[in-house]
C-alpha cells in the first residue's frame, strides 16, 4: 500500500510517500521538505505533486493518508488538516492522524528516557515525554519551558525546536544539538506504517486537530443595552 504522509505544524512543510508491504516493511518512494512559517499554504500542494511525481504515481494510487495533528499554532496546522481531509474524501480512502511531537521521538530513535519540545510562542513550548521513541509517557502539554523537566532529572535529554530555542532550560552539554529539530515526513510515514501493522505503543488518531491552548479570537458577546438618558 501506499501511504501519503505531511506534517504543518510547525516551520516545516514536509511531505513523503512510502509503500508498505506486510511482512516486508516500508519502502521510501519521495520526499519534500521546506521551511517557512508563513507559505504553509503556498508550498503544501506543490510538494505533494513534487512527491507523487518523483514516486512516478497519481493520488488514485495511494492507500492512506496520514497527517500531523500537532500540537502547533493555529494557522499552519489546520493547512495540512484541511488537504488531508480534502483529499480522503475525494479519493476515498481511510485519513490518519499522528501527534507530531511522537514524529519528532520516533525520529530520534532513542531507547532511553527523553523529552521533546517545539515552539509554541508566547515563551512557551508544545512538550511531551518519552520512555522510549515509541512510548511516550506523558502529554502532550504547553506551558513555560521550565516545565518540561520539573521532577525529572536535570540532565533529561530535550529534542526538537523548543530545546533550541530555550537553552537556559532544556539545553544539554555544550556542543550538543537537541536533534530532529523538526518533524519529518518520513518520520511520519514510518511511524504510521509501524501503527497500522498492529504493533505496540498508542493507536492512529482521527484528522482533527490537538490544540491545547482556547483560541485567541472570540466570538462577539451580546450588544450592551444602552439606557435612555
Amino acid at each position: 500500500m501506499l501511504v501519503l504522509a505531511f506534517d504543518t505544524a510547525t516551520a516545516a512543510v514536509t511531505v513523503a510517500l512510502y509503500e508498505w508491504t506486510p511482512g516486508e516493511g516500508v519502502r521510501r518512494r519521495g520526499a519534500a521538505e521546506s521551511v517557512d512559517r508563513r507559505r504553509h499554504t503556498e508550498l503544501l500542494t506543490p510538494s505533494i505533486a513534487e512527491v507523487l511525481a518523483e514516486a512516478g504515481a497519481a493520488p488514485a494510487d495511494l492507500s492512506a493518508i496520514s497527517v500531523g495533528v500537532g500540537p502547533g499554532p493555529f494557522t499552519g496546522l489546520r493547512v495540512g488538516l484541511v488537504t488531508a481531509r480534502a483529499m480522503g474524501e475525494a479519493l476515498r480512502v481511510p485519513v490518519h492522524g499522528v501527534c507530531t511531537l511522537d514524529v519528532l521521538a520516533w525520529a530520534s530513535g532513542r531507547d532511553e528516557p527523553f523529552a521533546v519540545a517545539t515552539d509554541a510562542r508566547r515563551k512557551e513550548v508544545y512538550w511531551a515525554r518519552y520512555e522510549a521513541a515509541a512510548v511516550r509517557s506523558t502529554g502532550p502539554h504547553v506551558g513555560p519551558p521550565g516545565d518540561v523537566r520539573d521532577g525529572q532529572p536535570d540532565d533529561l535529554p530535550v529534542i526538537g525546536e523548543g530545546a533550541a530555542l530555550y537553552p537556559e532550560d532544556l539545553g544539554g552539554a555544550p556542543g550538543q544539538e537537541p536533534l530532529p529539530l523538526l518533524p519529518a515526513a518520513t518520520a511520519l510515514a514510518e511511524l504510521t506504517c509501524v501503527r497500522l501493522s498492529g504493533a505496540p505503543g498508542p493507536g492512529l488518531l482521527p484528522p482533527e486537530p490537538l490544540y491545547l491552548r482556547r483560541p485567541d479570537a472570540k466570538e462577539p458577546g451580546p450588544r450592551k443595552k444602552v439606557t435612555p438618558r
